[in-house]
């Protein structure tokens, strides 16, 4: 068989959403499995049987890769590590830093307190660290530049992570208490916008990040069978445009993304019109009815905030097919071996109207 990958978004059902990942890909006769994310710790299970009809039963994953801490990606690892031989663990664990972090928290007077409560705070990738080491498999950080099989990680660097930890609001020490509950309170008031009908073309992305957990995902790109492929996690603006302002070293031409992860489930805190401008191409003139690339968004049924209208919209603005994981597993692949029961996914509907 020719070389080929299969880019698996299993469909994780919660009313938050969350997202899990299986990749298969062959290269000069090797082939390479991969697990990004798991869902929550309930969705273990569904990973792992996946892994064992689809993909041939395999003893061994060669990487799993945590994006991030949340329990909506990191969960889910916890069993693929148990039930697999992994070739390495790939995930950003904050305790790491203490020693060099301290000075920058006021609160902590030796690195041993500050990591207590870094892996308190990040239980979800201590647990993974755990198994880890009970299992002897290698942990390794995914900073930028960093080579995962095929793929390259072009998010976050060493000292934006580091920025993001220390500014978190799971390690507060630039904001008090009631700041972060008030904040929390204007990002609840921001999801909850009510609809406008909107001409094709018209974007509208409010003001306001995405939240500092989110900031740390893990991005990934890989070019595989003339293919361009991006898996963003739950990445925001500031991570965009690291990848944006990465690419020519890693010979990413862009605008020109193939096969595209919408970051966040479709979060319109995450993204942009300019940086998708530079991403994915700049704005069709008309509605044409023509695609040229995909765009796979990790959406549950019972999640009524994911994916946002703007945002499908604007994947249609670009010439996207846009499909979610509401309901089913999807596929996204070249060249991959075919599978009974799977057929072409529907590209959601253009919202005609959007958040205001």
């Amino acid at each position: 068989m020719a070389d080929y990958f299969e880019i698996d978004f299993l469909d994780v059902e919660a009313k938050s959403s969350g997202d899990a990942i299986c990749v298969r890909y062959e290269l000069n006769g090797q082939t390479f499995i991969h697990v990004v994310d798991g869902g929550y710790q309930s969705t273990g299970e569904k990973v792992v049987n996946f892994l064992n009809k689809y993909y041939g039963n395999p003893k061994r994953i060669d990487h799993v890769v945590a994006t991030h801490n949340d329990g909506d990606h990191a969960g889910g690892l916890q069993r693929v590590l148990e039930d697999f031989e992994v070739g390495a663990l790939w995930m950003l664990r904050p305790w790491l830093y203490a020693a060099e972090l301290l000075s920058r928290f006021k609160r902590f007077t030796t690195a041993e307190g500050l990591e207590k409560a870094l892996r308190e705070a990040y239980s979800n990738l201590v647990a993974l660290e755990e198994i880890a080491v009970q299992k002897g498999i290698p942990i390794y950080e995914p900073f930028q530049g960093s080579t995962i099989g095929a793929f390259r990680v072009m998010a976050p660097t060493r000292s934006r992570f580091l920025d993001l930890v220390v500014s978190s609001d799971k390690t507060p020490e630039e904001k008090s208490l009631l700041e972060i509950a008030r904040d929390a309170v204007v990002r609840v008031a921001k999801e909850a916008a009510a609809l406008a009908k909107a001409a094709w073309g018209d974007e509208y992305f409010p003001a306001g990040e995405t939240s500092n957990e989110n900031e740390m995902s893990v991005v990934q790109y890989a070019y595989l069978n003339e293919c361009k492929i991006l898996l963003t996690g739950d990445t925001g603006r500031t991570g965009l445009k690291e990848v944006i302002d990465y690419a020519p070293l890693v010979g990413l031409t862009l605008p020109g993304i193939d096969q595209f992860q919408v970051p966040h489930h479709g979060g319109r805190h995450n993204v942009t019109t300019e940086l998708l401008d530079q991403l994915l191409g700049e704005r069709k003139a008309a509605q044409d009815g023509k695609t040229t690339f995909t765009a796979v968004i990790s959406s549950a049924e019972a999640d009524e905030d994911h994916p946002r209208k703007s945002v499908v919209r604007a994947m249609h603005h670009r010439g996207a097919h846009v499909i979610s994981t509401e309901g089913s597993n999807k596929q996204t692949s070249r060249n991959a071996p075919e599978r009974d029961g799977y057929s072409p996914a529907e590209c959601l509907p253009y919202p005609d109207e959007q958040e205001d």
